[in-house]
């Protein structure tokens, strides 16, 4: 398929569902490329098969491409486009498979991308400082005295 032609169905697919910017749609299919290609970096005999990815490992995928490309800015960035849970990515994928852009088994659902993560938990905390105190690294003992 052309991007072309994906430009188009994604077009199609917002005047019906604006509940995601078009830019999302772009992400979900970058990120699902992203997420074969570690799939199959990883595991040998699914790099030799055509690869079918659960929703749980495409979420998995989405969440380290979204880390990689925007850093600290995902949530935000995911959050503008429409995206503010993994519920969310499914919406978006079982639109593009009603459009017949991705494919989908008899045993993929939507329940698929139930929330396997929070987005405070996946693309807030990994940029937090690290308190010692909080994260029990260090006791009060060895705080130096004032």
């Amino acid at each position: 398929m052309s991007d072309l032609d994906f430009n188009e169905i994604v077009s199609l697919i917002c005047k019906e569902d604006a509940r995601y910017d078009k830019k999302a749609y772009c992400f979900l299919r970058e990120g699902l490329d992203y997420a074969v290609k570690e799939l199959k970096k990883r595991d040998a005999e699914r790099s030799r098969q055509s690869l079918h990815i659960t929703g749980a490992e495409l979420l998995t995928g989405l969440r380290a491409y979204a880390l990689e490309q925007f850093g600290p800015l995902t949530k935000t960035v995911l959050n503008a486009w429409g995206i503010t849970r993994c519920g969310d990515m499914g919406e978006i994928v079982f639109n593009l498979i009603e459009y017949n852009v991705f494919s989908k088994t008899e045993k993929d659902s939507r329940e698929d991308f139930a929330e396997i993560y929070t987005f405070e938990d996946a693309f807030v905390k990994p940029f937090l400082p690290r308190n010692p105190l909080r994260d029990g690294r260090v006791s009060l003992s060895q705080v130096p005295s004032i």
